[in-house]
């Protein structure tokens, strides 16, 4: 097992989240397919409606983390011909002014290469990824590419994850920490309960990096739930929802809006 490399202390998407951190704003990462839609028009709605930053999810034939309507859109989008190479070809045309993270599984960065692969997403704009299949100790090949090319590994920790395991994933993690608010697969839920809330004081506790809530997070007032404890929150199915429904930039960037406003007002 290759160890991880160590790694640039702060990213520039780090660094910009920490700022509109420390302006007293809670941060909002909203999270939609790529190839979907008219997706690069949507991410520049959502950008403009106040999102800190964006999560693109690259279609993966078999995402294990996924929940029925985020694995729908992936299916959709790999039917109407989206590749990584679409993908990274799309966002080059987009000025979202915000940092952009791919959200995609390890085989895609595998199968191109794992330097190829870091390349790609630098060339085209990306700031980060999210590999949720790869665990962070099988994670040495994928950062010894990814961290000399300045894209910042976000890692992912859950309600379950034991106090030692927790602290690595905060030191090793870039740009923000992904918190899991509930143990299973990606989806809107009614109610989120109370482990999400104790894993965010947990991590608050281990390190000063951005410390983002996803998994569930469906609605402005679940945004504000999770926020209190954390510096903010990542949402995903809701917004594919609306776009698999056909929702427009406009909808969306309404959506966002009304996430961006309780966020400000709470």
């Amino acid at each position: 097992m290759a160890p991880l490399l160590a790694a640039p202390v702060r990213g520039p998407m780090e660094v910009r989240l920490r700022a509109q951190r420390a302006s007293g704003r809670k941060l909002l990462v909203p999270y939609l397919t790529g190839g979907l839609g008219p997706w690069t028009e949507l991410i520049r709605a959502m950008a403009d409606a106040g999102a800190d930053a964006i999560e693109v999810g690259i279609p993966f034939s078999d995402p294990a983390m996924d929940g029925p309507v985020i694995q729908q859109a992936s299916e959709q989008a790999l039917r109407q011909g989206t590749t990584p190479g679409s993908i990274f070809a799309a966002i080059r045309g987009v000025d979202a002014g915000v940092p952009l993270v791919a959200m995609t599984y390890y085989n895609l960065a595998f199968h191109m290469g794992e330097e190829r692969f870091a390349g790609e997403l630098v060339e085209a704009g990306f700031s980060g990824i999210i590999l949720p299949d790869a665990p962070m100790e099988e994670q040495g090949p994928w950062r010894g590419a990814a961290d000399p090319a300045g894209i910042e590994t976000v890692l992912l920790a859950g309600p379950v994850t034991p106090d030692d395991r927790l602290a690595q994933v905060c030191e090793q993690s870039r740009g923000y920490v992904y918190g899991v608010n509930l143990m299973g697969i990606t989806g809107e839920r009614e109610s989120l309960g109370e482990q999400g809330a104790v894993l965010a004081r947990r991590m608050k506790a281990l390190t000063d990096k951005p410390v983002l809530m996803g998994f569930g997070v469906s609605t402005p007032e679940q945004a504000v739930e999770v926020s209190r404890e954390a510096d903010g929150a990542i949402v995903g199915t809701a917004v594919v929802r609306r776009i698999l429904d056909g929702g427009s930039p406009t909808d969306l960037h309404t959506f966002i809006s009304s996430i961006r406003e309780a966020l400000d007002q709470s």
